[in-house]
């Protein structure tokens, strides 16, 4: 009774000195754990604090997104606008290269069909210059021909003469060169050069009563105009 009354009689701290001087190992291994759970703790906290912040943020964030919808937009608008000029200036460029070639395919077609008359023309002037110089050689033929006798009509020189002319006519109608028709003809100033006029029975006023020299067309173009005495 007397040790319960003097451990009544004893104050807490020297109750606390005495369980510490007993147990010091016990002590310093609890002081120890609860230091590291208050650490833990602070860490907790502070990702806690961290992670609330970041959160925070993101709403601002989208708020601020919500409050101001334009400047979302009008980037993406502008890049639209942007790439719609782009694709304009493009179509009226490759317009502007169309018209060209056009103009320029135009050009050569009207270049080609201007070349092809003037070399046309060219062949016809170097043709016509050929025939009349080759047309007094068959007026000389004709003449020859006309010339011999009766009796020597079937010799051979006189064949052979009436073969090389027939040839060199039948050359010049593939070429083109065809007899202008005379006689019996309306008289036609166009086809005919009238030299004297004549009286006639057989033909009316007008008409062409004789052929003095043979005319001659290239195609539809006139090489010599026929020499002719005309009715009167």
């Amino acid at each position: 009774m007397a040790e319960q009354k003097e451990k009544k009689g004893k104050t807490i701290d020297e109750l606390k000195s005495e369980v510490f001087e007993e147990n010091p190992a016990e002590e310093t291994e609890d002081v120890k754990a609860s230091e590291e759970n208050a650490a833990e703790e602070t860490v907790e906290v502070a990702e806690e604090a961290a992670e609330q912040e970041a959160a925070d943020e993101n709403v601002d964030s989208s708020e601020e997104a919500a409050e101001d919808p334009k400047e979302t937009t009008e980037e993406p608008k502008k890049g639209f606008f942007k790439k719609d000029k782009e694709k304009e200036a493009f179509k009226e460029k490759i317009g502007a290269l169309e018209d060209q070639v056009k103009r320029q395919m135009a050009e050569f077609d009207n270049f080609r069909k201007r070349s092809e008359k003037e070399k046309q023309a060219m062949f016809e002037i170097g043709a016509r210059s050929v025939i009349e110089k080759i047309l007094p050689v068959v007026d000389n033929f004709e003449r020859g021909l006309q010339s011999v006798p009766e009796e020597e009509k079937g010799s051979a020189f006189a064949d052979g003469m009436d073969k090389i002319y027939k040839q060199l006519m039948t050359e010049l109608d593939n070429l083109g060169v065809t007899p202008i028709e005379a006689v019996g003809q309306p008289f036609d100033p166009e086809l005919h050069n009238a030299v004297m006029q004549v009286q006639s029975e057989e033909y009316e006023s007008g008409t062409v009563a004789q052929e003095l020299q043979k005319g001659y067309k290239y195609h539809d173009t006139v090489v010599r105009h026929s020499m002719v005495a005309v009715t009167e």
